[in-house]
């Protein structure tokens, strides 16, 4: 029967805020809360956050949200959780309390483990069992760390009196007072311990990495009723129905889910993730592959691709150069040319990420001249977001042996009308930005509101989404064919200037 009760509350816990949404039945925001949380630097390449802290930042705005809403605990379905990926947290199972910070996804502190298990030979396996590269950015090695560094964890662990979790996976232990340790298939997907194959933590990765498996939560589906709240965080027990981590809850949101379809989430880097289908396939191209979300039986797999500098490009012209006073005024400095004049800015002020993986890379210009002005270097920012999703999708393309035949957009960046037209300039099919762009939150509450029968299937769901503004290709394929061999022309150079160090 479907569920009396109006909302859906959605918790999305991101990296540097908390949120809450609570959603009506016809996807639309009622409320919205948001609280920023510290972000920890202990040295460099470290990236700490407080649990605590996620915990009661993430408490409050729930509760904030529900009051907003004018709504009680009974006029709430399900909770659906969606929040940021691989960041590590390991706690006492009697007392709650953490064992050491969390460990973020950012957190460089595993590459020379990850640089062990290389040597070791591992990387094959590892990414047959996966989908997964050896690399710090996953969970594995931030556990490992923590076993190793703080005094008596890898003996506690050994004992059963600890838990692991990724960041869903501690806020369901808080909201249920500790009754379950669980996470979903999404989640498991990105530790870089979990078989995508056969869906279970995978013994002989345990064994390399040293693990005990008395760490790891139950791993359930994305949607699914998992238990009750305690009653008394909101007064009354709501289901938590829902789980899903940011991207694989935003490729839902966006309703992609036939295989071939593709979102490209435009935040301080670029997430663009693709539906393949029942079948997870082994990327070729430098991709990872991963599990897109389990509902019922049914499990979706997803090639994905991270950018690292998407929208902090525009971070970097604001408060680095002082170029524009706020981010929203680089689409009117941008829009003063036709063009960027000639000139290619490769923002690998991190490295470059899918499909070149080249951490040596560093933030590069070209083709500057003497007629080169501000509104140039601007146009050639916001050029060099679209040209890096670019490369992505046509790996995307390759892989998969499938042509993409639209694009759907979401994140902070994609609200420039600017970049979204340069996105379907250069890549000649349609872009297209739906009403609702919170679609990380949404698709948490998709995958809570299916599980309680809040809304009656999938195509009921696909049904509701709709287009804000479709964005179509006005120049010539030879015009954006020239411009992306001036993008690889920069790039390459941008990898020679590294590598002659």
């Amino acid at each position: 029967m479907p569920s009396p009760a109006p909302y859906i509350l959605a918790l999305d816990q991101g990296t540097t805020s908390s949120r809450a949404i609570v959603f009506d039945r016809e996807g639309a925001i009622v409320a919205i809360a948001q609280k920023e949380f510290s972000q920890i630097y202990p040295q460099s390449g470290w990236v700490e956050h407080d649990p605590r802290e996620i915990w009661s930042t993430q408490a409050g705005v729930a509760a904030e949200a529900v009051t907003r809403a004018g709504v009680g605990p009974h006029d709430i379905a399900a909770i659906g959780i969606t929040n940021q990926r691989e960041t590590t947290l390991i706690w006492d199972r009697k007392t709650g309390q953490p064992v050491y910070n969390a460990i973020v996804w950012q957190d460089r502190r595993g590459a020379a483990l990850c640089d062990a298990l290389q040597a070791r030979g591992l990387a094959p396996t590892i990414r047959a069992k996966t989908g997964l590269p050896v690399d710090a950015y996953f969970s594995a090695t931030k556990i490992r760390w923590i076993l190793d560094n703080v005094d008596g964890a890898r003996a506690r662990a050994q004992a059963g009196e600890l838990a692991f979790g990724t960041v869903d996976s501690w806020l369901v232990w808080n909201l249920t007072h500790g009754a379950l340790h669980i996470t979903d298939v999404t989640n498991a997907s990105r530790t870089m311990l979990f078989n995508i194959h056969t869906r279970e933590w995978d013994p002989d990765l345990l064994d390399a990495l040293d693990i005990p498996r008395a760490l790891l939560p139950e791993v359930r589906a994305s949607s699914e009723q998992y238990g009750m709240t305690h009653p008394s965080l909101f007064a009354a027990p709501i289901p938590i129905a829902g789980i899903a981590g940011d991207q694989h809850a935003a490729l839902f949101g966006q309703m992609c889910i036939r295989p071939g379809m593709v979102k490209n989430t435009y935040g301080t880097g670029c997430f663009l993730v693709m539906n393949t289908g029942s079948r997870p396939i082994e990327s070729n191209n430098h991709l990872v592959t991963t599990i897109a979300w389990q509902i019922g039986e049914r499990v979706d797999y997803a090639l994905e691709g991270s950018i690292f500098i998407g929208g902090a490009v525009v971070q970097w012209l604001r408060d680095g150069m002082g170029m524009i006073r706020t981010a929203a005024d680089i689409e009117g400095l941008a829009g003063a040319v036709p063009d960027s004049g000639g000139v290619y800015l490769v923002p690998a002020f991190a490295g470059l990420g899918a499909p070149h993986w080249n951490a040596h890379a560093r933030g590069s210009m070209f083709g500057a001249t003497r007629a080169t002005t501000s509104a140039h270097l601007a146009r050639a920012a916001l050029d060099s977001i679209a040209f890096q999703s670019i490369d992505v999708l046509r790996a995307m393309e390759a892989d998969a042996d499938k042509p993409i035949s639209e694009l759907r957009v979401d994140g902070g960046a994609a609200a420039n009308n600017l970049l979204m037209q340069i996105q379907a300039d250069l890549l000649g099919i349609d872009v297209v930005r739906p009403q609702v762009t919170e679609t990380t939150a949404l698709g948490a509450a998709y995958l809570a509101g299916l599980a309680v029968g809040y809304w009656p299937s999938i195509e009921a769901l696909a049904e509701q989404w709709r287009p804000d503004r479709h964005f179509t290709s006005a120049i010539a394929s030879s015009d954006a064919e020239q411009q992306l061999r001036g993008w690889h022309r920069a790039v390459e150079a941008a990898k020679a200037w590294a590598d002659s160090v």
